[in-house]
């Protein structure tokens, strides 16, 4: 894991012991915001650090070479941040939309010289004239900038003087506004093409703390994507780069503060 989102995380758990000790002192039993969960409708705001990365799957032809992955990932910290509108549907139960802005930067390696030994072609692929990979082509640095709309259904406990635990679920539509998916240009051109619209599930969970004048609510999710966000190469290019990878898929780790 990455140093500086490791002591983030440990910073902000003594942060949340530190006001879990402050909420629950005997002294301090008093509830807050007793009311604040029987509105219908409530608004709010978050913050999130997130650690993203790819799942891959390989073609057996293109992607392998006698047992070896020609394709890996590195995963990337960032962060992203959104609002929060919350719909109460009964004292343990809620829906919530969440739309955000996930910004994220990730480095996918293609080791693929070795695809060579298909030059020539077969019933299967294309013969194709070989080139010499250099490091611009090996590797590709790949930004997004992710418009995320999940919406979660929450489910809670009882309330214990002034924190309630809970847990999420629910579906995204994830629009990625750095896809590259309408270029005419390829791997080939040093242009990595993806899929813009996109969907995928989320699990969450997390501890609601009251104050007198806010929520704050610590929470960790996951985010996988369902559908292959690959673009092929274009018919002409060498099966270096798209041709090696038969699945695609973003999967995100994220901290998430909520502020209500």
């Amino acid at each position: 894991m990455n140093k500086f989102l490791l002591k983030a995380l440990v910073l902000a758990s003594v942060n949340i012991a530190f006001l879990g000790n402050a909420q629950f002192r005997t002294q301090d039993r008093m509830d807050r915001l007793e009311d604040f969960d029987q509105k219908k409708v409530s608004w709010g705001f978050y913050l999130n650090a997130n650690m993203i990365d790819y799942k891959i799957v390989l073609d057996p032809r293109y992607g392998m070479f006698e047992n070896h992955n020609l394709v890996s990932s590195k995963q990337s910290t960032s962060f992203g941040a959104g609002l929060i509108a919350k719909f109460r549907m009964n004292d343990y139960l809620d829906v919530r939309l969440e739309p955000g802005l996930q910004f994220a930067q990730r480095q996918l390696t293609f080791n693929t010289q070795s695809n060579d030994i298909y030059r020539d072609g077969s019933l299967t692929n294309a013969p194709f004239i070989p080139i010499a990979l250099t490091d611009k082509d090996r590797i590709r640095d790949i930004k997004s900038t992710l418009v995320d709309i999940p919406v979660l259904l929450e489910f809670h406990g009882e309330r214990w003087y002034n924190s309630r635990p809970y847990v999420a679920a629910g579906v995204n539509y994830i629009v990625n506004l750095q896809s590259n998916s309408g270029s005419v240009e390829d791997n080939q051109q040093q242009t990595f093409r993806s899929t813009t619209h996109n969907f995928a599930w989320s699990a969450e969970m997390g501890i609601q703390f009251y104050f007198n004048k806010f929520k704050l609510t610590p929470a960790v999710r996951g985010t996988f994507f369902m559908n292959n966000e690959m673009v092929s190469d274009n018919a002409t290019t060498p099966p270096y780069w798209s041709a090696a990878v038969s699945t695609l898929q973003t999967r995100a780790v994220m901290f998430v503060l909520k502020f209500e």
